[in-house]
């Protein structure tokens, strides 16, 4: 990635505000009656509980997902492996968190020293949510069209920001669908959490959580409040990327 195109970076400015993080311990069943063609287990969503108003400060974050054109001047430039052939305006698949954290720094240096970073847990369910609880970026109702999730049909990824229409209340894109996305967060139930939530996850393949759902992925990753982890080791098959954060210009 030249210097110039780093600058001209799609950041999109979150403001400070309210947070309606997770679901109400109530409302969970009733998360888990309405996907159960899915066959998600009702203990997955409990993660999620109970509700609670998170104050988030203001930052920013990247309009899209990291894209594999991006990712291969990155490999080139610190003789990292190039991405897995696919066109260079779709989402880099495939990416550590570590790897995903190193593409943090070495943009920051780019930009001068910003703090160019993962976006929290927190941050990353603002970003999606906006000020109210919603249940997916654009609204209260799913809709096949909105995002390249496994009910599309195209079974890989799509061009970046390709389902306009699926945007966030802050403009935010690929939100649900396409590739997940590493979070800075290391998984750990929310305070409050019901006893059946687990304090660790050592089945996991790497303990941060991710946020989204990819290509390959039902509508219930979808969801805003929705939270996953790598849970195989092929990430690129289960289509793991990531986007930038930054501090609030």
């Amino acid at each position: 990635m030249r210097v110039e195109q780093v600058e001209q970076m799609d950041w999109v400015d979150v403001p400070a505000g309210l947070l309606r993080r997770g679901t109400p311990v109530d409302e969970v069943g009733a998360v888990a009656h309405r996907y159960a063609d899915t066959g998600v287990p009702l203990e997955w969503y409990l993660k999620e509980a109970p509700r609670a108003e998170i104050h988030v400060p203001a930052f920013r974050i990247a309009r899209t997902p990291v894209t594999v054109g991006q990712w291969a001047h990155f490999a080139a430039a610190t003789g990292r492996p190039a991405p897995r052939s696919s066109p260079a305006d779709h989402p880099v698949t495939g990416v550590t968190w570590e790897a995903a954290t190193d593409y943090c720094r070495w943009v920051g240096k780019r930009l001068g020293g910003l703090d160019v970073r993962l976006p929290t847990e927190d941050e990353w369910e603002r970003a999606a949510r906006g000020d109210d609880g919603r249940e997916f970026p654009w609204g209260e109702e799913y809709r096949t069209g909105l995002a390249n999730l496994v009910d599309l049909g195209v079974g890989t990824t799509t061009p970046v920001g390709s389902f306009p229409d699926g945007a966030s209340p802050f403009g935010v894109l690929d939100m649900a669908g396409n590739a997940d996305e590493w979070t800075s967060t290391l998984y750990a139930p929310y305070p409050g959490a019901p006893a059946q939530v687990p304090s660790t996850e050592d089945w996991a393949f790497d303990p941060h959580i991710s946020r989204g759902g990819a290509f390959r992925h039902d509508r219930d990753l979808a969801r805003c409040a929705r939270r996953h982890g790598a849970y195989e080791p092929d990430l690129a098959a289960i289509g793991m990327g990531f986007r930038l954060a930054a501090p609030a210009a």
